[in-house]
C-alpha cells in the first residue's frame, strides 16, 4: 500500500454537481481540508475531468472505472494506460454501479500494478471480498448495494458486514487496505469504520451533492484520530 494513514476516498461519481468546474472546486476544497488537517483524502471526478483536476491539485486523484483493453483500437473504453497518462494515481474496480467479471478483475489488478497505479476494487460481499484478497489489490472497499447512495450507513445498518470482511481479508492477506462504504456522510461514520478495523471510507453523495462540501469533509476528517 502506498497510503499508510486512514485515508478518505471521494467519488464524485457523475452528478451534475460534481462534474467539469464544480468537481474541480470540489476537489481544490478537499485539497485545502487534506492541507489544513494533515488527513488523506483521494479525489475520484467523473472520468472526463481527470487530467483537468490532476493538474490542478495536489491530492490524489483517482480514475472511477478502467476496463481491461489494451491502448489502440478499443474506441471509448479506458485502459489504465489511459488514466495514468491523464494523471491519475490509481483507480476504482468493478464499483457496484459499474460491475466487471473476476478474471478482467484480477488482470486489471496486475496491469495497474505495472503501471504503479493503486487499486481500490470495490465489493458488495465477504465472499467476494475473500476472492479478491487473493490477488492483493492495494485496497478493497465493501459497499453493501443496497445501503449505497442511502441516509444510513452501513456501520450502522450492517457492521457484522464489516467485521466480517475485516476477518476474511485478514485470513488471507495483511498487505491488503480495507475501506467500507455505502451511507457514509459523517466523522462519526468514519470513526466507527475505523473502529471495526478498516483504513478510512469510500463514500460519494455525502460529498458530492452537498450544499457545503468543505463543511462536510472537515467533518469526515474529525473521524480520524
Amino acid at each position: 500500500m502506498i497510503l499508510m494513514q486512514p485515508v478518505i476516498v471521494i467519488n464524485l461519481k457523475t452528478y451534475a454537481e460534481a462534474s467539469g468546474r464544480n468537481a474541480l472546486e470540489i476537489a481544490k476544497i478537499a485539497e485545502s481540508v487534506s492541507q489544513e488537517t494533515g488527513k488523506r483524502i483521494i479525489i475520484a471526478p467523473p472520468m472526463p475531468d481527470i487530467a483537468l483536476i490532476a493538474s490542478s491539485v495536489s491530492i490524489p486523484v483517482f480514475a472511477q472505472h478502467v476496463d481491461n483493453v489494451r491502448p489502440g483500437n478499443t474506441t471509448g473504453f479506458v485502459p489504465p494506460e489511459s488514466i495514468k497518462a491523464s494523471g491519475a494515481k490509481g483507480t476504482l474496480i468493478n464499483h457496484s454501479e459499474h460491475r466487471m467479471i473476476h478474471a478482467d478483475i484480477d488482470e486489471l489488478i496486475n496491469r495497474c500494478r505495472a503501471l504503479s497505479l493503486t487499486t481500490i476494487v470495490c465489493t458488495n460481499n465477504i465472499s467476494v471480498s475473500k476472492a479478491e484478497a487473493v490477488h492483493e489489490p492495494d485496497y478493497i472497499a465493501i459497499e453493501p448495494p443496497e445501503l449505497i447512495g442511502g441516509n444510513i450507513s452501513v456501520t450502522d445498518a450492517n457492521p457484522e458486514i464489516v467485521l466480517g470482511t475485516v476477518a476474511a481479508i485478514r485470513s488471507i492477506s495483511k498487505k491488503v487496505g480495507i475501506l467500507t462504504g455505502a451511507g457514509i456522510k459523517t466523522g462519526k461514520d468514519v470513526a466507527k469504520a475505523i473502529e471495526l478495523g478498516t483504513d478510512g471510507v469510500l463514500l460519494a453523495s455525502g460529498v458530492a451533492k452537498a450544499k457545503n462540501p468543505r463543511e462536510v469533509i472537515l467533518d469526515l476528517c474529525s473521524g480520524i484520530r
